[in-house]
């Protein structure tokens, strides 16, 4: 209930309370700033800890044990499964993502920012209208830093309703395995989520747009994951265009392929998925004189300053990579500008980690993009069908492979799929980032026997040096 307005205020405002804004938050408070952070949820943590990247990764590990305790008469192990028990494992996965956002919650206060629950919308340069339930609000402040995230794109006629058609946010907490599930978009978000169904034993059909899936990868990566799918038993309908959307019990999802060939899909539930915006609307950007881009994401230098230069902006309202990740450095970046100190996000590379099965990670640049940027290149590749420890794991399903130039030697991206990628990226975006050769990696000694020393062994393939593979 509205009650009346008050005000206050305070060096720095922090809108958004996701990633980017409770990290910048801690770390201003860290720099004896004194920070608001205004977040309009419930809880901090965002869109990746409340409804993405943590509930989701609980959801694939669960479906990944699953398939794994299938599969375990292969090793001489009889296991009984029994099916799925939904509802314990949302309140299974719920309950990490308490535990995390009230950690959170609890760093940023210890540290010393402040928490106000509400809505904010710039009223002037340097002043904000913050909607609580208490009432609205007045905050002044010399410095701001705009968090605010992105949101689901609206497919016009495919709008979700929160029972047949819905959202990742949806999926992540149903109370029952569907029987049927039309995925409509081949991103990282379907690719998951459409995974994790099948393998908790909902029939699955994937629509994507493109005639093939994750075009900006090389076609070793997009091989592997296709067939992977296949096996799965995930029906695609690539170079597919969903046109129309009968709602009901079941809901029926019509396609049409290239040829203008169309067909109708039946689903108990519809997962739309077709990318991301910006988090700007209602914001009163134009009072506070920060300018947006062509695609309404807000335009920042390397220091992220936005055209007001007192306001910076870091995370998904900036576009570039939607990833947590890179929100936590702009946000160390734009704490740190706010402090005094000398700062930039000046990162050669962003990693970047698609869960599926198996998990796809990358650091820099493909061999086609190294290409097109004028590179002679020189590649190496090590097949995790040749490594001892794959095999002891039953994961020999990919590869690693290093792109580099073939005069420097210097290590130009790394392409990692399978078992794990996720863990292993990171030595490699370390590489690339400190502009270490081929010879720098060759001459590291990786612990055997390990999935991580396919790294090393894609680097010794690229030198002509493998042992372990024929050299090309």
């Amino acid at each position: 209930m509205v009650v009346g307005s008050f005000s206050r205020s305070t060096e720095v405002a922090v809108i958004g309370g996701g990633p980017g804004g409770y990290l910048a938050a801690i770390r201003l408070a860290q720099l004896k700033k004194d920070v608001l952070l205004v977040e309009e949820g419930p809880s901090l943590g965002g869109i990746c800890l409340n409804e993405g990247c943590i509930p989701s990764k609980a959801l694939i590990h669960a479906a990944d044990f699953l398939a794994e305790a299938r599969q375990a008469e292969k090793m001489g192990l009889v296991l009984e499964t029994r099916g799925v028990d939904m509802a314990r494992l949302v309140a299974w996965k719920d309950g990490i993502v308490k535990r995390l956002t009230q950690g959170v919650r609890f760093l940023a206060e210890k540290n010393g920012a402040e928490v106000l629950r509400g809505r904010a919308r710039f009223t002037s340069p340097r002043s904000l209208a913050v909607e609580t339930e208490a009432g609205v609000q007045e905050v002044t402040f010399d410095r701001a830093v705009i968090a605010t995230g992105s949101s689901p794109f609206s497919m016009p006629g495919f709008e979700t309703d929160g029972d047949s058609i819905i959202g990742s946010r949806e999926a992540l907490s149903l109370p029952a395995v569907p029987s049927r599930l039309v995925v409509i978009g081949g991103g990282y978000i379907g690719l998951e989520l459409g995974s994790v169904f099948r393998k908790l034993g909902a029939e699955v059909a994937l629509v994507e747009f493109f005639p093939e899936l994750l075009l900006q990868h090389d076609p070793e990566v997009r091989e592997v994951l296709t067939r992977r799918l296949q096996d799965l038993g995930v029906e695609l309908y690539l170079g597919h265009k969903a046109l129309r959307l009968e709602r009901g019990s079941p809901a029926r999802v019509t396609v049409a392929g290239r040829d203008g060939g169309e067909k109708t899909l039946e689903a108990e539930k519809v997962l739309v998925s077709v990318g991301r915006v910006p988090n700007v609307q209602g914001l009163g950007l134009e009072e506070a004189g920060v300018k947006v881009g062509p695609k309404g994401f807000i335009e920042v230098n390397a220091r992220m300053e936005t055209s007001a230069p007192h306001i910076l902006a870091v995370g998904d309202v900036v576009g570039g990579a939607l990833l947590a990740h890179k929100a936590y450095r702009e946000a160390k970046v734009a704490a740190e500008v706010i402090a005094g100190e000398p700062s930039a996000f000046d990162n050669v590379v962003v990693p970047a980690v698609i869960y599926t099965d198996p998990e796809i990670a990358w650091a820099g640049l493909s061999e086609q993009e190294a290409v097109q940027k004028g590179h002679r290149v020189i590649t190496g590749t090590f097949p995790f069908k040749a490594s001892g420890r794959a095999m002891t794991l039953n994961a020999t399903e990919g590869f690693v492979k290093t792109v580099a130039d073939a005069k420097s030697r210097r290590i130009l991206g790394v392409h990692i799929v399978g078992q794990d990628a996720s863990e292993m990226i990171s030595e490699a975006a370390l590489a690339i980032e400190m502009g270490a050769f081929l010879d720098d990696l060759s001459q590291t000694i990786h612990p055997h026997p390990t999935l991580s020393e396919g790294l090393l062994e894609s680097v010794e393939a690229a030198l002509g040096a493998a042992v372990h593979v024929l050299n090309r």
